[in-house]
C-alpha cells in the first residue's frame, strides 16, 4: 500500500483562472446569524408571542390545531390501504403530515411545541412567569380544542 502525503488544499484564488470567482466569493456575506444573535431574535419573538392578547392567542391556537388535524387526516388518507410496503408507506404518511406543520409555519399560527421556546425570554427576565404560563395554557388548550373534534370525527367516520 502506497501512502501519499497530504498537503494543504489550495485556496480558490490560487487555482489557475479562479481569481475572479474568488473575489466574488470573498464578497458574499452569509445570512446565518451568530449564536448570540439567534438568542436575541428568539427572545424578541418570545416577548412578542407572550404579549399577545387572549383572543389572538386563542384564534391562532385554534388555527394551528386545525392545520395539525388536517395534516393527520391527510396522512391517514394517504396511508390507508397502501400497497407500497411498510417503509414507503411511512415515508408518504410523514410527508403528508408535514403539510400541517408547513401550514402552521406559513400562517404564523401558535402551536404549543413552538411556544416552548418562550422560556428564553423568561430566563432573561424579559417576560414574567405569569405571562409564560398564560401563553402556554391558552395555546395548549386552543390546540387541544381543535384536535378533539378531529379525533371524534375520525372515530365516527371509522378512519384508523
Amino acid at each position: 500500500m502506497v501512502r501519499t502525503k497530504l498537503t494543504s488544499v489550495p485556496r480558490v484564488a490560487e487555482l489557475p483562472g479562479m481569481q475572479p470567482i474568488a473575489e466574488k466569493l470573498d464578497k458574499l456575506v452569509p445570512d446565518a446569524h451568530q449564536p448570540v444573535e439567534m438568542v436575541h431574535k428568539m427572545e424578541s419573538t418570545g416577548v412578542t408571542k407572550a404579549s399577545r392578547d387572549t383572543l389572538s392567542m386563542v384564534l391562532l391556537g385554534l388555527l394551528a390545531g386545525f392545520f395539525i388535524g388536517l395534516g393527520a387526516v391527510f396522512c391517514t388518507l394517504v396511508t390507508t390501504n397502501i400497497s407500497l410496503g411498510f417503509g414507503l408507506g411511512k415515508l408518504l404518511g410523514g410527508l403528508a403530515f408535514s403539510l400541517g406543520l408547513i401550514l402552521v409555519v406559513v400562517a404564523g399560527s401558535e402551536l404549543f411545541t413552538g411556544n416552548c421556546l418562550i422560556v428564553a425570554p423568561w430566563m432573561s427576565a424579559r417576560i414574567s412567569g405569569s405571562q409564560l404560563l398564560r401563553n402556554w395554557g391558552i395555546v395548549y388548550f386552543s390546540n387541544l380544542a381543535y384536535a378533539i373534534p378531529f379525533t371524534v370525527s375520525r372515530r365516527l367516520l371509522r378512519l384508523r
